[in-house]
């Protein structure tokens, strides 16, 4: 059960909001015809008559289809829907409550695809809305899609055997060489830093980490001593490093200060989990001897802030934890449909219009709600933004770790937020007699008759690339960026210009686009415009000594014949260094070899893959889970079973998450070996369109991440080379234990204290019935699995599974870490 926000506001005019409550009741959902069914509950809790006309009711959903005699359903934009009353429906008496049955044309996989963000608005004050208690449940309907869930991670969960700590490798993610021996050396609050003056900054930065659980340590540049001691060596390649811990040292040796940077972070993932907890008297670091680099030279994070904002504080954490795991890129997702998430000092109208979400009729003040952020802006996480002083902070704090930050800005699609900003500039300037100055940063054409829908259902996203103003706008964003990150002292190499998803219909009857068409002899057709765009991104970020990143379309032609339309990799941009985020591998699309054609072709390419990275698709099918399924499901599995190389050979599941059918991936393009040249590494992305809060977000982002960081910095494991299927799958199987028992018994229980504590999620037990007994088992070794038998949710106190279960009336299990807190429950009866 989930209740929503309820926020107070003076009503003289009308009923009292605060006295209305409106409750969802899922009562059937049929997955293989894609419709479901609620109750509709609205309760008036009050001591007036709640009138049975005079009002609207918005809402966000992604049903574009309800049923209901009493109630008038309308799809306004996006997500955004409303409901106004028929003449059916009857005003509700104080004390009283109806309920309305609705029927959709869509079924519902999890809870967080239930619509929410209710709130009315009376139409003699169509600005003002009210948000109103809502609360969403589901009957025992989904019950059984759990148990099948739970079945089957038991299966997969039988594989896993607990290995003793000793025995585990203590720095992660997976060194190159390690090896441990018998000598240990203990670090006091006495211990010197001795630092060669290329790696002051690391060794202050490691000093300032160990502060929370010892005291800041010494750091002395250019001296020699014993202690913690970092040597420059230029032999050593670009990001690896030497680590040794002896009985009278710890001694570094790197050629860069990433190299400097990577080792001191092994050396934190040394220091016992359980320390970061509180102060500590000494840390006792085992012996070892280390020689360590990277795989790839891009390992990132994309971190979404545009349909759900972050704020600052959440960033510089993710920052925090990104360099532990020795990740060194932020993707930065700053502007989208539902946001404008920076300060671009220039367009201020970016950040006062495009980063809150409330109530409006025309999107002049602000944007329309999305994803459930409600009636008020500045409220929920559908607002905010980051000024310029918070932006310059995160490049900082990002450059100090070697973490890059890429901004994205999203075009010409997934746009309506920079344009709705820009019309709002317009209007204001044009009401001011300035008619050139209105005009100059325009991102539309006013006289635009194109009809389209986005796959996120906007009729008005796309920028009109036919447009002068379009690159004024956009020159303009990168230059103010260009000199935010100056300011910083951040590296600067890419921006990214987004390019995916701008549907059909779009520019095709917009003046502009007719006139840019007569004018320019190379634009013969709509689909021409994408290479007009992208030619003009590129060269506006030549000039200023940048290259283009994007989405995997900003390096794909439309290929029209008479058997239909397919793409290619487009032969014009293959040398301009395009840097392409190849994401669609989804099963059944034909785009499964997308990554290695583009490589093939000369696109560098960071392998962004849905069916193994998205790490906002729920972890299975669970109705519990947090989480969307379009691209399937991801477990910490399919992170860790990604083969960079060669992932089609590992690929084992549809977009449904049922076993796959090889024949889809039969005879498709394998990549060369110059193709492997042009793959510079692993991103996952981290979207937010169900991110409501900084705990959901922690929760899809970990333990997922460990996955990633291991396949990004880790060489290639046996199994993913070996030929002999048998044997890869028992080397596999080895791994995988050895890595979920290093989560469950190292990170996991780091992660619930380091850089302030992760509420990552806790897996729902494995389970099956087997003669009148529950059987149970975790897929994560040190995780705890608690039960009880008389009906009540268990506690950190309830009985421990140590055996199975005899089957009563009822047994709940619920899995719990070594802090107390719990994941799902699972009630078998």
């Amino acid at each position: 059960m989930f209740v929503g926000l309820s926020l107070s506001h003076a009503q003289p005019k009308h009923f009292d909001a605060d006295n209305l409550s409106v409750k969802l009741t899922l009562v059937s959902t049929d997955y293989q015809h894609k419709t479901s069914e609620f109750l509709f509950e609205i309760a008036n809790n009050g001591k007036q008559t709640f009138p049975a006309d005079g009002w609207t009711i918005y809402f966000n959903s992604n049903i574009s289809k309800y049923e209901s005699p009493e109630l008038k359903f309308e799809r306004i934009n996006g997500d955004f829907d409303k409901f106004y009353p028929t003449d059916k429906f009857n005003a509700i008496a104080a004390g009283s409550s109806i309920q309305i049955r609705l029927k959709t044309n869509r079924e519902m996989d999890n809870f967080t695809e239930i619509p929410s963000g209710f709130y009315i608005v009376w139409n003699d004050e169509p600005e003002k809305g009210y948000n109103l208690k809502f609360e969403s449940k589901y009957l025992p309907i989904v019950q059984a899609k759990n148990l099948v869930v739970a079945a089957a991670d038991f299966t997969k969960n039988t594989v896993v055997k607990d290995i003793s700590e000793t025995k585990l490798t203590k720095i992660f993610p997976t060194p190159q060489n390690y090896t441990e021996t018998s000598a240990s050396y203990t670090i006091t609050p006495s211990t010197v830093i001795f630092t060669d003056k290329a790696f002051e900054n690391e060794a202050n930065l490691f000093a300032s980490d160990l502060e929370s659980l010892l005291e800041k340590l010494v750091v002395k540049t250019n001296e020699t001593g014993k202690g913690i001691v970092l040597e420059k060596n230029a032999s050593v390649s670009k990001e690896g490093y030497k680590l040794s811990v002896t009985n009278d040292h710890i001694k570094i040796i790197a050629s860069t200060p990433a190299g400097a940077f990577y080792a001191l972070q092994s050396l934190k993932t040394l220091i016992d989990p359980k320390a970061w907890q509180t102060k500590q008297a000494s840390l006792l670091i085992k012996g070892v001897d280390v020689i360590d680099q990277p795989r790839f030279g891009f390992r990132g994070f994309m971190m979404d802030v545009a349909r759900n904002f972050q704020n600052k504080q959440q960033v510089l954490k993710v920052l925090d934890v990104l360099s532990l795991y020795k990740m060194n890129v932020l993707h930065f997702h700053l502007n989208d449909d539902e946001g404008w998430r920076v300060e671009i000092p220039t367009l201020p109208e970016l950040t006062e219009v495009g980063s809150n979400r409330g109530q409006t009729t025309n999107d002049k003040k602000n944007l329309v709600p999305s994803y459930g952020s409600g009636a008020q802006t500045g409220l929920l996480t559908g607002s905010g933004y980051y000024s310029k002083a918070d932006f310059i902070e995160i490049l900082k704090y990002a450059t100090a770790r070697h973490i890059t930050v890429i901004p994205e800005i999203e075009t010409p699609g997934h746009a309506r937020a920079a344009i709705k900003s820009m019309d709002a500039r317009y209007e204001r300037l044009m009401k001011e007699g300035k008619k050139e100055e209105a005009e100059r940063f325009l991102l539309r054409d006013l006289n635009d008759k194109s009809t389209y829908r986005s796959v996120q259902n906007w009729s008005d996203n796309v920028i009109d690339v036919a447009l002068p103003s379009t690159y004024t706008f956009l020159e303009t964003v990168v230059d103010d960026l260009v000199k935010m990150y100056a300011e910083a002292g951040a590296p600067l190499q890419t921006i990214h210009f987004g390019g995916d998803e701008v549907p059909r219909g779009v520019w095709e009857k917009s003046p502009a686009v007719l006139a840019l068409m007569k004018q320019n002899e190379s634009v013969k057709s709509i689909d021409d415009l994408w290479y007009y765009y992208f030619d003009r991104i590129n060269s506006l970020l030549k000039q200023r000594n940048l290259y283009l990143s994007g989405w995997e379309e900003i390096g794909m032609r439309k290929v029209r014949t008479e058997a239909g339309m397919y793409y290619i990799a487009n032969p014009d941009f293959a040398n301009e260094n395009f840097h392409t985020d190849v994401w669609n591998n989804v099963p059944g699309t034909g785009n499964e070899d997308l990554a290695y054609r583009l490589a093939n072709a000369g696109y560098k390419v960071v392998l962004t893959c849905v069916t193994n990275f998205y790490l906002d698709l729920a972890y299975n099918k669970n109705f519990d889970e947090i989480g969307q399924n379009w691209g399937g499901y991801v477990d910490i599995n399919k992170p860790f079973d990604f083969i960079p190389f060669d992932y089609l050979k590992n690929m084992k599941e549809d977009d449904r998450g049922n076993p796959l059918n090889r024949a889809i991936i039969k005879g498709k393009v394998p990549l060369t070996e110059t193709g492997k040249q042009n793959i510079i590494g692993i991103q996952a992305p981290l979207w937010s369109e169900v991110i409501k809060s900084k705990e959901r977000f922690e929760y899809l982002l970990f333990p997922k991440l460990l996955g990633v960081a291991e396949r990004a910095w880790s060489k290639d494991p046996e199994w993913a080379t070996e030929n002999d299927a048998p044997k890869a799958e028992q080397l596999y199987n080895q791994a995988w234990n050895e890595f979920v028992n290093i989560m469950g018994k190292r990170e996991l229980p780091r992660l619930n204290y380091y850089a302030g504590g992760f509420q990552y999620r806790i897996p729902t037990a494995g389970a099956i019935t087997k003669n009148g007994k529950v059987e149970a088992n975790v897929q994560i070794p040190g995780l705890i699995i608690r039960y009880t038998t008389d009906g009540t949710e268990p506690t950190s106190q309830s009985k421990i599974y140590s055996a199975p279960i005899t089957l009563k009336k009822s047994v709940i299990l619920k899995v719990f870490n070594s802090e107390g807190r719990s994941g799902n429950s699972l009630k078998i009866e």
